[in-house]
């Protein structure tokens, strides 16, 4: 079995560690896919380093920054940010081969419409509340404990399957809380709702996850916010499993010390997601007629934050 990685930001490294460390008792094979050469060759000499609780272990990963230098690829988790996604399944395509396992990670739901683009790999989807923060090239810390969902969209075969109930005991191997959902896209949903209240938030009001439970204004926008992409998942035929706000609150206990991906996108001037969560509500939101002011004034905040980019660098 050959695992690959693509995009070793805050989440490729955790899931990169967590498939290094149960693939090690297995002899299995785990590699990290980057377009950087760089930070790819760095990542090759000093391996992923992995911090929980003050403490850190180092695991040894080959990385490339030439797909054609991997060789087969059985499972591939693409860990590369909704914006990059195009590019990365261009970047990728000589891995994507038939039967191979394309896992896509992204945060909100505008990679969805990506599952037929994958040439004759078969595309599965995840969502993971665990807490993830990049602490550099190759380097993260595990901030927060979540659950990790697993799952086809579409049906697929017996073989596949198999594939990723073995992937997904590779990674309880190495940690991870992972559960094989019949359900992924109601767990899709259930993620997006609380990316939309905490991201935009945390990085409008440049605090940690937690810290919100302590802004009246933003606890309000919150439980806006989730109520518009509540009342859109409910127009579209989507399953809501418990209340979706306090789901979100939960997260944000669960999480306190976390520093959101979108807030970690906007500290390092580097374009959001904003589009793929907030933004997606509010455009799938118009063709049911429903309102979404506060998620159009998130994505408006956040846009106009991008757009400074170039003024303070």
């Amino acid at each position: 079995m050959r695992y690959v990685v693509v995009g070793p930001g805050a989440l490729g490294c955790l899931v990169g560690a967590k498939l290094a460390q149960g693939a090690a008792a297995t002899g299995q094979d785990v590699r990290l896919l980057d377009h950087d050469r760089e930070r790819a060759g760095f990542i090759n000499r000093h391996g992923l380093v992995y911090e929980k609780s003050g403490r850190q272990q180092t695991y040894p990963v080959a990385a490339t920054a030439v797909p054609e230098e991997i060789g087969r690829a059985d499972v591939l988790f693409l860990c590369v940010k909704s914006t990059g996604v195009q590019a990365a399944l261009k970047f990728c395509r000589p891995l994507l081969q038939a039967g191979t396992l394309l896992i896509f990670m992204q945060n909100g739901i505008g990679h969805l419409e990506f599952r037929d683009q994958t040439g004759e790999a078969v595309s599965a989807f995840g969502c993971t509340s665990e807490g993830a923060t990049s602490l550099g090239a190759g380097q993260v810390r595990h901030a927060g404990e979540g659950q990790t969902f697993l799952g086809f969209l579409d049906p697929v075969s017996c073989t596949s399957q198999d594939l990723l109930a073995k992937t997904a005991a590779c990674l309880q191997a190495g940690g991870l809380n992972v559960c094989i959902a019949e359900n992924i896209r109601t767990r899709l949903w259930a993620k997006l709702f609380v990316n939309v209240g905490i991201n935009a938030l945390t990085a409008i009001h440049d605090c940690r996850n937690g810290d919100l439970l302590e802004i009246d204004e933003a606890m309000q926008e919150m439980r806006a916010a989730v109520e518009e992409a509540e009342e859109l998942a409910r127009a579209k035929g989507i399953p809501v499993e418990n209340d979706p706000y306090e789901t979100t609150v939960a997260v944000c206990r669960a999480t306190a010390l976390n520093i959101s991906s979108m807030r970690q996108d906007v500290l390092k001037k580097r374009r959001t997601e904003i589009g793929a969560i907030n933004g997606a509500v509010v455009r799938a939101a118009a063709k049911y007629g429903i309102k979404t002011p506060v998620n159009q004034s998130l994505a408006r905040r956040i846009e106009e934050i991008e757009r400074t980019y170039s003024v303070l660098e």
